[in-house]
C-alpha cells in the first residue's frame, strides 16, 4: 500500500512505542445487508495495513441490532471477505460474543455514576437533546440513585419492560457542543430474537457503546473507520477512558463514493425489495456478490483501491476508473473468442456445400502462453447485423454491397447479393471469398479497411447473453426532480437479454465465472447460475475501441 495519512499515524505510533510496535486492525460490518464496493475499500485498507506491518486482521460482526440482521448476511459477508483475499485466519468474532462483558461494563458505569436508566421515549429524548446552537435538557430521571439504576437495568435484562419503555443512557453533558455526547443511549429494549443468541437477551447495546468495547476486548490498535464517525470519536474515547480499559486509536478516512452508483445498504435494500433488481447479487448491483457474479476480478478491485488511495476528505470517483481497472486485468487474462449477438446469415457462394475448414485463432495476443485454438469455416456463417449496411454512410467501412472485408482469422469476403423477406428485411447475404487470403492476408497486397468477427453456422451453439449497463442514468442518482427519489434515475436499459446469440464451440466448456473477451463486443463471463446446456453469459464491461464513436456518429 502506498504511504498515506493512516500509515503516517501508525509510523508515529511505532516510533513512540504507543502500542509497542504492534498493529492489529479489523473489519467490523453490521450483518444487515450485503457488502458493496465501498466495503471493499475498507477491507483492503485494514487488511493491507495489517500485512504491511506484519500485524493481525480480524473479521468481526457488529451484530447489536437483531431487528435488521440475518444469518444470510453473515454468510454472504464471510464469502465476500474471503473472495477478496483478506485472510482473518481464525480471528472471526461477533459483538454478541461479548454481550455479557458489555453488560458488566455498563453496570460498572452505573456504579461510577456515569450511566442511568431513563424512562423518556425516543421522541422525548430527541426533543430534549437540543440543537447545534441550543443545549439539551436534562432527563428528569438523570439523578436516579445508583441502586435504583442497577435494579432497573437488571430488570430491563430480565424482560420486565416492553420495547421502548426504558433505555440506559451515559451521563455526560447535555450542553456539550458535540450532540453525540449529550447523554447518548447505551442500551435499548428489543424483544427480538437474535440470529446467534436467540432469546437470551432482550436488551442490546447501541453501536456507539459497543464498538469501542469490542475493539478494546480484541486488543485492536487502530480502529479505522469512515468519516461519518469522526464526530463519534470523542464518545468512543469517553467510554474507554471511563472504564479504564485498553484504548485503541480511532482513525477516520473518506468513504468511497462513485458516480452512477448508490452505496447505501438501505437504498440497496429498497432496490431488492422493490424488485428493481433480481436480488443482492444482481450483476448491476455494486455489491461484492453482484460484481463477482458479473465477472469482476478481485485483482481489479485491489488495483482500484490502490489507485484511488486513502483520503481525509470525501470526494466522488468516476465509475470509469473502476471500469478501467477491470479492463486492465481482463485484457491480460481473458481468452479471446468469437460470438455473434445479433446474427445475420452469410452464405459463401463459391465454397462447396458440406465443406468445413479448420483455422487457427490466437487465444490472447497479450499472453502467448495461452496458446491457440481451432475454429471452423464453412459455406454458412453468421456475422453481426450491425456489421452490414446496404446503403452505408461515408464513415462506415464494414460490409456493404460490392465491398470487401476481412473475416477475423479467415478470409476476405465480398458481398455479392442481399436477400430480403417480403417485408423488406435483410435475412441473408450472399458473398464470395478469396481462397488466397487465408489467415486474413492478401498475397497481392490488397488492403481492406475493416475486420469483422463471425462464427461458423454448423459449429456454433445458441446461448443467452445478458448485456449489463449502468444501473442509473444520472451520474448522481440522488439528484432528482422534486417529489421523486433516487429510483427515478434507474436506467431502463440497464439490462438487455439476448436469447439466441451464436457462440463458437470452445465456449461449451466454459466454467462458472470464467472470463472471456468476445472479440469487438466486450468482456463476458459465464453466469454462476448457468446449468447444463443452458449457458448464460454476462457482459462484464465494454471494450475500449473505436466502434462506439462510430455508432454515435452514425446515429446523428
Amino acid at each position: 500500500m502506498k504511504p498515506n495519512f493512516v500509515t503516517e499515524i501508525i509510523d508515529e505510533h511505532n516510533k513512540t512505542g504507543r502500542f509497542k510496535a504492534r498493529v492489529h486492525t479489523r473489519f467490523p460490518p453490521e450483518p444487515n445487508g450485503y457488502l458493496h464496493i465501498g466495503h471493499a475499500k475498507a477491507i483492503y485498507l485494514n487488511y493491507s495495513i495489517a500485512r504491511q506491518y506484519n500485524g493481525k486482521f480480524n473479521l468481526r460482526f457488529d451484530d447489536t441490532n437483531p431487528c435488521k440482521e440475518e444469518q444470510e448476511y453473515v454468510d454472504s459477508i464471510i464469502k465476500d471477505v474471503l473472495w477478496l483475499g483478506a485472510d482473518y485466519e481464525n480471528r472471526l468474532f461477533y459483538a454478541s460474543d461479548y454481550f455479557e462483558q458489555m453488560y458488566e461494563y455498563a453496570a460498572l458505569l452505573i456504579k461510577k455514576g456515569k450511566a442511568y436508566v431513563c424512562d423518556l421515549n425516543a421522541d422525548q429524548i430527541r426533543t430534549s437533546r437540543g440543537t447545534l446552537t441550543a443545549p439539551g435538557k436534562d432527563s428528569p430521571y438523570r439523578n436516579r440513585s445508583t441502586d435504583e439504576n442497577l435494579d432497573l437495568f437488571m430488570r430491563m435484562r430480565k424482560g420486565e419492560f416492553p420495547d421502548g419503555a426504558k433505555t440506559l443512557r451515559a451521563k455526560i453533558d447535555m450542553a456539550n457542543p458535540n450532540l453525540n455526547l449529550r447523554d447518548p443511549i447505551m442500551y435499548r429494549i428489543l424483544h427480538s430474537s437474535h440470529h446467534r443468541t436467540k432469546d437470551a437477551w432482550c436488551i442490546y447495546p447501541t453501536y456507539d457503546f459497543a464498538h469501542g468495547l469490542e475493539d478494546s476486548i480484541e486488543n485492536i490498535t487502530h480502529s479505522i473507520c469512515t468519516l461519518e464517525f469522526e464526530n463519534h470519536r470523542p464518545l468512543y474515547d469517553w467510554f474507554l477512558d471511563q472504564l479504564g480499559i485498553f484504548h485503541p486509536q480511532q482513525i477516520e478516512f473518506a468513504r468511497l463514493n462513485i458516480t452512477y452508483t448508490v452505496l447505501s445498504k438501505r437504498k440497496l435494500l429498497e432496490l431488492v425489495e422493490g424488485n428493481f433488481v433480481s436480488g443482492w447479487d444482481d450483476p448491476r448491483m455494486p455489491t461484492l456478490a453482484g460484481l463477482r457474479r458479473r465477472g469482476y476480478p478481485k485483482e481489479a478491485l485491489h488495483n482500484f483501491c490502490e489507485e484511488i488511495g486513502v483520503a481525509k476528505f470525501n470526494s466522488t470517483i468516476d465509475v470509469g476508473v473502476l471500469e478501467e481497472s477491470v479492463r486492465g486485468i481482463l485484457n491480460k487474462t481473458a481468452a479471446r473468442v468469437m460470438a455473434v449477438l445479433r446474427p445475420l446469415k452469410v452464405t459463401i457462394v463459391n465454397l462447396p456445400e458440406g465443406a468445413v475448414e479448420e483455422l487457427e485463432a490466437v487465444n490472447n495476443p497479450e499472453d502467448a502462453s495461452m496458446g491457440t485454438r481451432k475454429i471452423f469455416f464453412s459455406r454458412e456463417i453468421f456475422i453481426e447485423q450491425e456489421d452490414f449496411r446496404e446503403n452505408p454512410p461515408k464513415e462506415f467501412f464494414r460490409l456493404s454491397p460490392g465491398r470487401e472485408v476481412r473475416l477475423r482469422y479467415a478470409y476476405f469476403i465480398k458481398c455479392e447479393e442481399v436477400i430480403k423477406d417480403k417485408e423488406g428485411n435483410i435475412i441473408e447475404l450472399r458473398c464470395s471469398y478469396d481462397p488466397q487470403t487465408r489467415g486474413g492476408n492478401s498475397p497481392d497486397g490488397r488492403k481492406v479497411k475493416a475486420t469483422i468477427h463471425w462464427v461458423c453456422a454448423s459449429h456454433s451453439f445458441d446461448a443467452q447473453v445478458n448485456l449489463y449497463d449502468r444501473l442509473f442514468n444520472n451520474p448522481d442518482p440522488e439528484k432528482t426532480e422534486e417529489g421523486k427519489d433516487f429510483k427515478s434515475n434507474i436506467n431502463p436499459r440497464s439490462l438487455e437479454t439476448i436469447n439466441n446469440a451464436k457462440l463458437e464451440p470452445s465456449l461449451k466448456g466454459a466454467q462458472s465465472g470464467q472470463r472471456y473477451q468476445f472479440e469487438r463486443l466486450g468482456y463476458f463471463c459465464l453466469d454462476s447460475e448457468s446449468s447444463g446446456k443452458n449457458l448464460v453469459f454476462n457482459r462484464i464491461s465494454t471494450l475500449r475501441d473505436t466502434w462506439a464513436k462510430i455508432e454515435k456518429k452514425l446515429k446523428r
